[in-house]
């Protein structure tokens, strides 16, 4: 009997799906999901078509990437409230692969692979890789991105939607500066799209601030003041063109839906760009969806813990079904997360519900969608960028210290002016130089007490001692001054590196050429790194 690949695919999906059918189907609990899904829905269109629009992807694309992952995410997730989707921390890898790899299809197969190495990352259960990363590195890479956003957003914002693309960088190497590019942009910009967007940029403003009024999602305002608008400059001076609209092929059936999917274009699997690609997809992916994650466990008003691996299987279960489509890579996402949270759902029935309206409005309304003015989208990813790299934050990570700030900043300007990855790079370098500065200042406690004619110099070492800790405690030996005691006291410790207990025998052996007389407390010749299960400490029976 021969089991396929498939039957194994297949029983790994219902295992980690593992649906209360009881729990999520209950009428009170559905209640409250139904309504969410639909609010979530509501601020995920825009959203979709947006991000789709700034990847410089099909728009059809963003669309398709929420639905599976409303439906396929949402099903397969351990979280009951996180909602993913395409995200706006994904547009300048998405952006740069699809002009770099010069073709869509490519382009698929690299986010096909990146949901592999998702897939294999959460096997080996690397679900706490976001701890690993300084946050003052991914504030920087989410600052980063948001100034990005705003840069390519407001061409389209003023009606201008040439080859602005082609501005779109900081460097000649495409023809042109990203400031020449926006003064181009600004000396072509039509008036109703402009008008259109200042209204959508007041809505998103000051809307959530009228509490009667809360309750209405922004961005579905946005949306609805724009086609209006559109229909009212329509035979004016302010009216704008086809060309400024939203355009998705409209379908009549499922059929002709189903026609629409792309497939990867496998025969580049042997491209060194397109794994390149892949595991930075697969990494930025995997980051932003943990951190997202855990935002939304703090949030949950049942403090549930969703399970990190499980994420990761998720989200790159979702990212091969969304290539094998034609979709965009995703995670999950803080907009339209914290936007299901707040209207009060309790289960991931509400994700996979939104995920359904999406399916289903692009089969029974794309003449409405196709209705939407491009630069009401492009308003709100200019909030998006904005909320990603508002003045706040600086100030934030200015009162935080300087081993805050200067990585943080390092990033933003690494990522603008060159791109994620070696950005990320360069900011990471930077955190972890400051990481093991602060760490290499903290190996020992130091305390000096007078005993008549002699100083006596007692240094405390800490519970660990690593390698890293070894140039801080050299440096303070070889300073000691001469004629005092010393005394290293290794009580508290439950490792000492090979390396600094080399450095503390040699330090004893030749103290005397000084004239100091030293004493090792508690110091083993040799230590053993404490196992994980010897750190939990058991309650001792009454």
């Amino acid at each position: 009997m021969f089991i396929s690949y498939s039957d194994c695919f297949n029983v790994i999906i219902l295992y980690y799906m593992d649906f209360n059918l009881k729990e999520y189907l209950s009428p009170k609990n559905l209640q409250k999901d139904l309504a969410s899904g639909l609010v979530v829905f509501l601020v995920a269109l825009p959203l979709c078509l947006g991000i789709a629009l700034a990847s410089g992807a099909p728009l059809f694309a963003g669309i398709i990437t929420g639905i599976i992952g409303g439906i396929v995410v949402g099903a397969v997730s351990g979280s009951q409230l996180s909602v993913s989707g395409p995200a706006a921390g994904l547009t300048v890898i998405v952006f740069s692969a699809i002009a770099s790899l010069g073709n869509y299809q490519v382009f698929l197969l690299a986010v096909l692979l990146a949901g592999a190495m998702q897939i294999l990352l959460s096997i080996v259960k690397a679900g706490t890789i976001a701890n690993y990363f300084p946050s003052s590195v991914i504030e920087g890479m989410l600052a980063a991105i948001g100034i990005i956003l705003i840069i390519k957003q407001l061409p389209h914002a003023v009606g201008y939607d040439g080859d602005f693309d082609k501005y779109a960088t900081f460097t000649d190497e495409e023809g042109g500066h990203v400031f020449l590019g926006i003064s181009h942009a600004l000396g072509h910009f039509n008036m109703g799209a402009a008008l259109i967007s200042l209204v959508a940029i007041a809505i998103l403003i000051f809307l959530p601030r009228i509490k009667k009024l809360s309750f209405i999602p922004a961005p579905l305002l946005v949306v609805i003041s724009g086609i209006a608008l559109a229909k009212l400059f329509a035979g004016t001076p302010l009216m704008i063109g086809s060309d400024k609209l939203v355009n998705i092929p409209e379908v009549a059936n499922l059929g002709a839906f189903f026609n629409l999917f792309q497939m990867p274009d496998f025969s580049a699997i042997g491209q060194k760009q397109v794994w390149i690609t892949a595991a930075t997809i697969a990494v930025v992916a995997s980051l932003e969806s943990l951190l997202c994650l855990e935002a939304c466990d703090k949030m949950d008003p049942i403090k549930r813990v969703s399970p990190t691996n499980r994420e990761l299987f998720a989200q790159g279960t979702g990212n091969i079904v969304s290539a094998l489509v034609g979709g965009l890579p995703m995670t999950s996402v803080i907009v339209r997360s914290s936007a299901n949270i707040n209207s009060g759902a309790r289960t991931k029935m509400s994700a996979i519900f939104h995920g359904i309206l999406l399916l289903l409005s692009i089969l029974l309304i794309p003449f409405v969608i196709n209705s939407i003015p491009l630069s009401c989208l492009a308003a709100i990813l200019l909030l998006t960028g904005y909320k990603l790299a508002k003045i706040s934050l600086f100030r934030k990570m200015w009162k935080n210290g300087r081993d805050q700030f200067i990585p943080f900043v390092v990033t933003v300007v690494a990522v603008v002016f060159s791109d994620l990855l070696t950005g990320v790079t360069i900011g990471m370098m930077v955190g972890i130089f400051y990481i093991l500065r602060t760490n290499l200042r903290n190996p020992y406690f130091y305390t000096i007490t007078p005993n008549g004619d002699k100083k006596v110099i007692t240094i405390t070492l800490s519970q660990e001692v690593s390698f890293l800790n070894k140039a801080a405690i050299q440096y303070t030996l070889t300073h000691l001054p001469e004629g005092v005691a010393v005394v290293i006291d290794g009580s508290q410790s439950r490792y000492i590196d090979i390396d600094v207990l080399e450095i503390l025998h040699n330090f004893k052996e030749n103290a005397a050429s000084k004239n100091i007389d030293v004493q090792l407390v508690n110091i083993k010749e040799y230590y053993v790194v404490p196992k994980l299960d010897s750190l939990i400490v058991s309650p001792q029976k009454s």
